[in-house]
């Protein structure tokens, strides 16, 4: 179900918003209030996916509204409700964080098209909040090697700017990881990171979920959706595997990059986005462009910053200090207590030829904590390892 307030002083206009809602679908729960004041006091009290707010009320107006929401509930959208002569008002209310306004009367089209469109970024907004409580403990950069620490000081220099940045390595390096942590230490911290995998997602697709889609774009687009650049407006956007982009799916990304305004499929029309983008491949691009697989123009928009993921035959030092990180993480995950590896265990470990890198480390780490014994030993690697 999803949750509507209308707040509206004339009751006229509020039974006619309640009537069209309540008809579009069985699945919107709408509720009223009659002024700004009982409209803050009910979003205190209850979660809202959508307010619709008049701009002209007693008490309290819509922009004040406006301005409470988005300290109290700031992932909650609004749409502002405009009279003919509010028109320069509403437009205002768009930069002070409105999702969008519509005049009245309401076109039917109009207003049930943005409800729809609200509602739809309310949804990828909570999905990325969830995610996002999950990052802090998941996405860890473990590691004191030189490589790994020239990266740490990478991210530290371009995290606070808007460059965008190219990630490289082999698979199970963690070009996530260093992602999520320019990201988290970037000015767009408390905005949305949005994680695309362009290489799990078909090529007739891929257009449509970053950009999003109108009613009728395609035979399976029975309602208008947002992509993910308007998911990750305000924040970053991770494009992981770029490199198995299609080369139409390219040249709107480079669009977006240049214009920073994208197209749902099926429409002409413009919308602004204002997103960081951070891009990973474990493909080499040069020789992509070569074989014109890759657009030259996007990789040097991309490419402004470059950071190379070493593979962990390359930073076997950080070895012993990911094994206790991840020794410490399955215990926890599986409720029992963390299993000690003995010296000539790590030994062994550290010269192990890890084709898989990371990945592979955590499932090989993993494996010896539930076969092992108590403290996991040479012969258990021996054993178990290579399995």
């Amino acid at each position: 179900m999803s949750k509507i307030l209308i707040i509206e002083d004339e009751a006229a206009i509020r039974r006619v918003l309640v009537k069209i809602l309540s008809e579009e679908s069985d699945t919107y729960q709408v509720e009223e209030a009659e002024d700004g004041l009982s409209g803050i006091e009910k979003i205190k009290n209850d979660d809202f996916d959508l307010v619709l707010c008049d701009i002209k009320m007693p008490k309290m107006d819509g922009v004040e509204v406006l301005e409470a929401v988005k300290k109290i509930k700031p992932e909650t959208p609004m749409v502002m409700i405009s009279g003919h002569g509010d028109l320069d008002t509403a437009v205002n209310t768009m930069r002070l964080g409105a999702f969008d306004y519509i005049s009245k009367p309401p076109d039917l089209n109009r207003l049930l098209n943005t409800v729809r469109n609200a509602l739809d970024r309310k949804e990828l907004v909570v999905e990325n909040k969830l995610l996002k409580k999950k990052v802090g403990k998941n996405f860890q950069m473990i590691g004191e090697s030189k490589p790994i620490s020239n990266i740490k000081a990478i991210i530290e220099k371009v995290a606070p700017t808007d460059a965008r940045v190219l990630i490289t390595g082999p698979n199970g390096t963690g070009k996530e990881l260093v992602a999520h942590w320019l990201h988290q230490k970037s000015e767009r911290s408390k905005g949305p990171m949005i994680e695309v995998n362009c290489a799990a997602i078909p090529s007739e697709l891929i257009e449509s979920e970053l950009f999003g889609h109108v009613k009728g774009a395609f035979t399976s687009a029975n309602k208008d959706r947002a992509g993910k650049f308007e998911a990750a407006n305000g924040g970053t956007i991770f494009l992981d595997e770029i490199g198995d982009m299609s080369l139409s799916a390219q040249a709107k990304v480079l669009r977006a990059l240049q214009e920073s305004r994208i197209q749902r499929v099926g429409s002409d029309k413009d919308i602004k986005v204002n997103v960081r983008v951070v891009a990973a491949t474990n493909k080499d691009l040069k020789k992509e462009i070569e074989e014109g697989k890759f657009r030259e123009d996007l990789y040097h928009r991309l490419a402004v910053i470059l950071i190379q993921v070493p593979a962990l035959n390359d930073r076997r030092d950080d070895i012993p200090l990911l094994i206790d990180y991840f020794s410490d993480k399955i215990a926890g995950e599986q409720g029992t207590v963390k299993k000690a590896f003995s010296d000539k265990a790590v030994k062994l470990l550290q010269d192990y030829d890890w084709t898989g890198n990371i990945r592979e480390l955590r499932n090989v780490v993993e494996r010896l904590i539930i076969l092992g014994g108590t403290e996991v030993s040479e012969s258990d690697v021996k054993m178990f390892a290579s399995k």
